[in-house]
C-alpha cells in the first residue's frame, strides 16, 4: 500500500476536483439517433447557416465507403466539406497538426468528426489548436487547460465503445516520447452527436467486442469510483446493463439492429458517467500499453478490466455487488456477488475470443510502464484503492502471458 500521507493527498486532491466538477457547467451533447439518422445531420448544419466543414474520419472508414450518404447528404445541401482521413489508431499529434492545418486552409467552420475514439480524440485536439493556436499539444495535456470555445463540433459514432461523441477528452500520443496521455477540458465535449446503429452494423466481431468491453469499462470504472453524482451512477448502472444484454448478441449477430442501438445507447450512457466520475487503473495502465506498444484501446480495456477489479478486493465489493444486481447476477452476500461479476466479465470476454493476456509486454518496460500509469492515476482518479509502484508492476506482470 502507498504511505498514508500519500493517499491523503490523493484523496484530498479528489475531493477538490468533485467540488469544482460540481460547479461546472456541464450540457451534455444534442442526440440525433435511430437507424438511419445520419442523413438527418446535413439539414441540422445548414440550418445553423454553415457552409463549409471538415470531416475527420480514418482511411479505412472511407474505404467501405461508409460516408457515402453523409457526404451526398451535405452536397444535397450546399455545404462544401473537405475530409482528413490520415487518422491512425491511436491519433498522433503530427495526425493533429495535419488536420489543423486542412481546417484553416480550407477556412473551414465547423467540424465532423466520424469514425471510433480515434477520429474523434483527433478531431477534439485539432478543434483545440484551431483556436489556440500559441499552445502545443503537450501544454493542453492535464485537466482544463484549453479553456476556448470550439467551433460547432458534430460526432458521429461508428463503434459502440469510447462513448467520444459525450466525453471532454482527447487522448493523444507522442510519437517521440511514446507516451499516450489525455487532454480533457468542458470546451472539447461535442455539441452534437449522431447514434446511428446503422453505421455500426459492418464492424468485425473483434472490434464490436472489444469496445463493447471498452463501454463496460468506462461504465464500472465510473460506478465503482468515489466520485459519482445521482445522475453518473444512474448511466453507468443502465451502461452496464445494456452491455451485459447486448454485446454478445451484437457480437453474434453484427446485423441486429436493435442490440446494435442498443449497444450505442450502453457507450453513451457510459461515456456521460466517466466523464464526470472519471476512470481508473484500467484506463492508467492501458493508456500505456497502447502508447508504448500500440495495443488497441478497447483491446487493452478488456483484458485488463478484470485484473484490476481483482486489485481492488473488498475495496469495491459493495459497489460491485450493486452492479452483479443490476445484471442478475446473484450471491450470498457483497464479496460473493462482486467475485461472480467479476468472473462473469472473464466469461464474456473468453466467449469473445478476447486473450487473458497481452503479449506485447516486455519485462524491461515494466517499470517505465507503472510509473507512467501511476503518475496518469495518482491523484487523479478517484479510484476505490490507491496503488502504489509495487503494486502496478506485480499487476502489469499479471497481464504478462503464462508460460
Amino acid at each position: 500500500m502507498p504511505s498514508n500521507a500519500k493517499v491523503a493527498y490523493c484523496r484530498t486532491y479528489q475531493k477538490v476536483m468533485k467540488i469544482t466538477s460540481d460547479m461546472l457547467p456541464w450540457k451534455e451533447p444534442s442526440i440525433i439517433r435511430g437507424a438511419g439518422s445520419i442523413k438527418k445531420l446535413p439539414y441540422l448544419i445548414k440550418q445553423k447557416g454553415i457552409r463549409k466543414v471538415m470531416v475527420v474520419t480514418d482511411k479505412g472508414l472511407m474505404g467501405l465507403n461508409l460516408l457515402d450518404s453523409l457526404f451526398e447528404g451535405l452536397k444535397s445541401k450546399g455545404i462544401e466539406y473537405v475530409v482528413y482521413d490520415g487518422v491512425q489508431p491511436n491519433p498522433t499529434i503530427p495526425n493533429i497538426e495535419e488536420a489543423r492545418q486542412l481546417y484553416i486552409d480550407n477556412a473551414c467552420e465547423a467540424i465532423i468528426a466520424f469514425g471510433g475514439g480515434s477520429p474523434m480524440d483527433c478531431a477534439k485536439a485539432a478543434g483545440a489548436r484551431v483556436v489556440k493556436p500559441n499552445q502545443s499539444i503537450p501544454k493542453m495535456k492535464g485537466v482544463l487547460k484549453v479553456r476556448k470555445k470550439l467551433m460547432p463540433f458534430f460526432a458521429v459514432p461508428t463503434t459502440a465503445g469510447t462513448g467520444s461523441e459525450t466525453t471532454i477528452a482527447a487522448v493523444v500520443s507522442d510519437p517521440e516520447t511514446h507516451e499516450k496521455y489525455a487532454i480533457n477540458d468542458l470546451c472539447l465535449r461535442p455539441g452534437y452527436a449522431v447514434l446511428d446503429p446503422e453505421l455500426t452494423v459492418g464492424l468485425p466481431p473483434h472490434i464490436t467486442s472489444t469496445t463493447g468491453m471498452d463501454a463496460l469499462t468506462h461504465a464500472v470504472e465510473a460506478y465503482i469510483g468515489k466520485a459519482n453524482t445521482k445522475e453518473t451512477a444512474e448511466r453507468a448502472v443502465q451502461a452496464v446493463k445494456l452491455v451485459f444484454e447486448n454485446l454478445y448478441k451484437a457480437y453474434e449477430d453484427g446485423k441486429n439492429i436493435e442490440a446494435r442501438e442498443n449497444m450505442l445507447l450502453a457507450s453513451h450512457y457510459a461515456g456521460i458517467a466517466f466523464t464526470r466520475a472519471y476512470v481508473g487503473y484500467v484506463h492508467a495502465i492501458g493508456h500505456n500499453l497502447g502508447g508504448l506498444y500500440g495495443v488497441p484501446h478497447g483491446l487493452a480495456m478488456s483484458v485488463i478490466l478484470p485484473y484490476v477489479l481483482d486489485y481492488y478486493g473488498e475495496a469495491a465489493y459493495d459497489r460491485l455487488a450493486d452492479l452483479a444486481d443490476a445484471v442478475g447476477i446473484a450471491g450470498a452476500d457483497n464479496a460473493e456477488k462482486a467475485k461472480s461479476f467479476i468472473a462473469a466479465v472473464r466469461e464474456l470476454n473468453a466467449k469473445m475470443n478476447i486473450p487473458a493476456s497481452i503479449d506485447k509486454i516486455k519485462e524491461e518496460d515494466i517499470s517505465l510502464l507503472a510509473d507512467r500509469a501511476l503518475a496518469e492515476g495518482n491523484p487523479l482518479y478517484p479510484v476505490p484503492k490507491i496503488m502504489n509502484k509495487a503494486e502496478c508492476v506485480a499487476l502489469i506482470k499479471e497481464l504478462m502471458p503464462k508460460e
